[in-house]
């Protein structure tokens, strides 16, 4: 009974962290889009540096409650995180201002390949015929969308690919820092937090002006605006964290796997809060296609040679990680 008390307790924290991911997800995109569409406030990298100030102090208070122990990350490990992290979160929200809800979702839909290739090049993963059909249609269905979305456009189209790539790396590198050095989310977190707060609250005015030509510090700020900007970071530190947890806990391509569920909401709300931008009977089949290719993926890798590593060089990560990331 205990091993199977064990399994059951596991599989609840699988699903509240997935289900917290999903909620603070969905949420930031429609608050950000609001933000940015309805009170045009269009300087996407200095809000990111605003939500990883929020988020440093969060780790601050967690930290003073104990959630957070004292740990070490190399500085040229914390260097490239950061520089991955930061063109990924900038790229998301660069997206999301220069394209529609609905081509910002699919083009997320293209990390799944993307990821599964970095575990294949890294990871020495290999992919069984079945995993790889499924991800071709995935890929399928994003180009079906690509296509037929008139709402695409070459600076938001560069901005999806540069954000796609940057936050499948991104991604990968959160899964290999917490097994490589044993940190907990919170851990993780608290290292890398404090230095993308720093860079992006620097550098963000100065990138802002440059892709918008206007200036953060003119901005009209009116009370309904500065309530959606801190609705904004408070739901990032969720989000932040939760993601954390879930590629911990799932690996990079398990969580972009289980994405699917936070493509259909943010597709149906989208619709409701911004009307039909860029949604019609095509972009809404090259989706149907995509969600199924991922169902069939998560189907295909979880049967034995579906995926298998075919070296051990990276140890997985403590107990006392999944032990931390379970207080959440």
């Amino acid at each position: 009974m205990a091993p199977a008390s064990k399994a059951d307790k596991k599989a609840a924290m699988d699903a509240a962290a997935w289900m917290f991911n999903v909620v603070t997800s969905v949420g930031i995109i429609i608050v950000n889009k609001a933000l940015m569409a309805t009170y045009g406030f269009s300087f996407a990298t200095t809000l990111t540096g605003m939500h990883f100030a929020t988020t440093t102090l969060m780790t601050v208070v967690l930290r003073w409650l104990g959630y957070i122990q004292p740990s070490h990350l190399p500085f040229p490990d914390l260097l490239k995180f950061v520089v991955f992290a930061n063109f990924s979160i900038v790229g998301m929200n660069v997206s999301l201002m220069w394209n529609s809800v609905g081509f910002y979702q699919i083009a997320k839909l293209s990390m799944i390949p993307v990821s599964c290739l970095l575990e294949v090049v890294f990871d020495k993963i290999r992919y069984s015929r079945d995993t790889k059909l499924s991800i071709a249609v995935v890929l399928l269905g994003v180009a079906v969308c690509t296509v037929t979305d008139v709402s695409v456009n070459t600076k938001g189209f560069i901005a999806a690919f540069i954000a796609v790539w940057s936050t499948a790396l991104q991604q990968y590198y959160v899964h290999f820092l917490q097994r490589k050095y044993s940190l907990s989310s919170f851990n993780l977190l608290g290292h890398t937090a404090p230095a993308q707060a720093g860079i992006l609250l620097v550098l963000g005015p100065f990138v802002d002006y440059w892709l918008t030509n206007k200036r953060v510090d003119a901005f009209d700020y009116t009370a309904a605006s500065i309530v959606f900007i801190t609705l904004s970071c408070s739901i990032a530190v969720g989000t932040n964290l939760s993601q954390f947890i879930c590629i911990g806990r799932f690996t990079a391509v398990s969580f972009q796997v289980l994405g699917h569920m936070k493509t259909i909401l943010v597709l149906i709300l989208g619709f409701l809060f911004f009307g039909k931008e860029g949604l019609n009977i095509q972009v809404i089949l090259g989706m149907l296609i995509a969600v199924i290719g991922m169902m069939w993926y998560g189907n295909a890798s979880s049967k034995p040679g579906g995926k298998e590593r075919r070296s051990h060089s990276m140890k997985h990560g403590s107990p006392e990680s999944s032990e931390a990331d379970e207080k959440v």
